[in-house]
């Protein structure tokens, strides 16, 4: 499938969806910049590293969430009135290897 097919309709997230998606990515940039920080600093303990760490992954996990949540409405749900239910399985499979 070529890039075009794969973008032919486009990013719906709802307004609040993608704002709340955005701060949430702010959020995560703050925390990768602090985690950065403490690993400069040798005085840090490991194990609050891997707590940083971990909240980052579970904030990118709710945004994941997010985006899959609005794809499934804007996108999977009409996939047989368009004809594409083949397509967008396959997409679904490929997202679900790297949950």
């Amino acid at each position: 499938m070529s890039t075009a097919d794969k973008h032919c309709c486009g990013l719906r997230l709802d307004p609040e969806v993608r704002e709340d998606a955005r701060r949430r990515l702010l959020s995560v940039r703050g925390h990768v910049e602090g985690i950065l920080r403490m690993l400069e600093n040798e005085q840090v303990y490991c194990v609050d590293v891997l707590k940083q760490i971990k909240a980052v992954d579970g904030a990118l996990n709710k945004i994941g969430d997010l985006v899959l949540k609005s794809h499934l409405k804007s996108h999977v749900v009409t996939a047989h009135e368009r004809g594409d239910e083949e397509r967008i399985v396959e997409e679904l499979m490929e997202i679900l290897k790297y949950r």
